[in-house]
């Protein structure tokens, strides 16, 4: 496991930001290939690779199911910063 990347889903990370999961994204792709930059004759597939798993961790992310959390939270690419990780008050 590469340990540079963070988990992104509650109860461990309060706000996930877009930035977050293509930097996750970015750290697989640099471990799995080899590479941290890739030469011109990769960059293509390097690139292709991170926004395929930006797009599968977003995905994950948002149909995840977390036991005891709060209502589902709003999709990583439309949250806003104030509305991401909002919890309901007993009551």
């Amino acid at each position: 496991m590469c340990r540079s990347i963070k988990t992104l889903r509650e109860p461990y990370a309060e706000e996930v930001t877009p930035a977050d999961i293509e930097a996750a994204a970015l750290q697989y792709v640099r471990k799995i290939s080899g590479f941290r930059t890739p030469a011109a004759h990769n960059a293509e597939a390097f690139q292709a690779a991170v926004a395929a798993v930006t797009e599968a961790t977003r995905v994950l992310l948002d149909q995840l199911v977390v036991r005891g959390a709060g209502p589902a939270r709003e999709s990583t690419a439309t949250a806003s910063p104030s509305a991401a990780r909002t919890t309901p008050t007993p009551g």
